[in-house]
């Protein structure tokens, strides 16, 4: 695993050294001395609640038009849709933890992925994603990029001769989840960027929304972009959407001017609230990653679990991988429940959640509070039960997403439930 000079790694504590600064300090402080003040003396980060920006004068504005021109205007805004003081440190801060040079927030996470691939990828191009990334990224090149002229190919994610393979002369983007949702599989980032590598106009873009910054940074591989959904553990609160793009400066530049003409700005509140939840992002993380594993090292002997999906498990398909890239596995685990006697896989599996008292039924993940769903039921109701197996949906899947509650608790309510 590559780590820079002056690194110290533990793997599975959710920390790590980099010069004088860990993780977990640098979620508090970004790259920034924690006593250099900000406007005010405010401790926290000012929300400024501004559409438009002025001038002192007519120099002033030339001045200002000069530096945007030719590059290095700084923080100065001139309009709400190009920029905002808030919005562009909570950026900063983001790009620390993920060693980037630049990050880029939107409105959502969908919107993140979205404006990136309408940014990058040009009419009669070629793009290739795995399997198991997030239903609505599949969806999205399955139907709008095919209406602009972009082509598609999937891929099993895990099969890297087939990624190879589908690889064409107008390929220009290889897209992946990891760990994905919800089997938790973890892609092998070297053998990623090696494929894209081979050909010199293919970028990599890694969703690590289920690793957060703090368990896997695909920087550090050679990935081109970080995308992640802020609204789940980043935000943490389950309070606010937002997304993240994160990577090299001259790409991020690129994306920001595209941002700039599709509209997808992120509200400055927004933002603030996303930077507070940084600020306990490594605590939180780290309570998650010893609860799942706790949950699944519990679930994996039960005799009414048929399997456990948990990348920390030595059962995991991808656990050797998981080991040599990843601090720790995450805080969401996916199991089956054993039909009980005289029930279906779906009524049995709902009766196990609704006998949980601990986690809410919900969508998302990443926040304080756990939540639990069955996939065929939130995610893909619509389709029978044939056509969920066919992509890989058991009816008696579920996921729970743990949240900071004691461990002990959590283990007791699984405990109660499956009895």
């Amino acid at each position: 695993m590559p780590i820079a000079a002056n690194t110290k790694e533990q793997i599975g504590t959710g920390t790590r050294t980099v010069g004088t600064r860990t993780v977990g300090t640098r979620s508090v402080h970004g790259r920034l001395n924690g006593r250099i003040p900000h406007p005010n003396h405010s401790l926290t980060t000012p929300i400024v609640q501004t559409a438009t920006y002025t001038f002192r004068n007519t120099a002033d504005l030339c001045d200002f038009m000069e530096a945007k021109i030719f590059g290095g205007n700084g923080d100065r805004g001139e309009y709400g849709r190009y920029g905002n003081p808030t919005v562009r440190a909570v950026e900063k801060r983001i790009a620390a933890l993920e060693n980037g040079e630049d990050a880029l927030l939107f409105p959502t996470g969908m919107s993140a992925i979205t404006n990136v691939l309408l940014s990058i990828l040009p009419a009669g191009s070629h793009v290739i994603f795995t399997d198991d990334c997030y239903r609505k990224t599949r969806q999205f090149c399955n139907t709008f990029l095919t209406r602009l002229g972009i082509e598609t190919s999937q891929v099993p994610l895990g099969d890297y001769e087939a990624m190879a393979t589908a690889v064409q002369p107008n390929t220009r983007l290889i897209i992946s989840e990891s760990p994905t949702n919800p089997y938790l599989r973890v892609a092998d980032l070297e053998k990623i960027t090696a494929i894209a590598r081979s050909q010199r106009r293919i970028k990599t873009i890694i969703d690590a929304t289920f690793a957060t910054p703090i368990n896997q940074n695909p920087l550090d591989f050679g990935i081109d972009l970080v995308i992640h959904s802020a609204t789940k553990y980043l935000g943490g609160h389950n309070d606010v959407m937002g997304g993240v793009v994160v990577g090299a400066a001259g790409l991020l530049h690129a994306l920001r001017q595209s941002q700039g003409m599709l509209g997808g700005v992120i509200d400055p509140h927004a933002a603030y609230l996303v930077e507070r939840g940084l600020k306990t992002l490594a605590l939180r993380v780290r309570q998650q990653n010893a609860s799942a594993q706790a949950v699944a090292e519990f679930l994996e002997t039960h005799p009414r679990i048929e399997r456990v999906w948990y990348p920390g498990l030595d059962s995991h398909p991808d656990h050797e991988t998981a080991v040599s890239q990843m601090r720790g596995f995450g805080g969401v685990v996916s199991f089956e429940v054993a039909p009980a006697p005289g029930e279906s896989p779906l009524e049995t599996a709902g009766r196990f959640i609704d006998a949980m008292t601990i986690p809410l039924i919900a969508p998302s993940l990443g926040g304080v509070e756990s939540l639990i769903e069955q996939p065929a039921l939130m995610s893909f109701y619509e389709l029978s039960t044939e056509e969920r197996l066919a992509i890989g949906i058991k009816n008696n899947l579920v996921r729970f997403a743990i949240g900071i509650e004691e461990t002990a608790d959590i283990l007791a309510d699984l405990e109660q439930a499956l009895s």
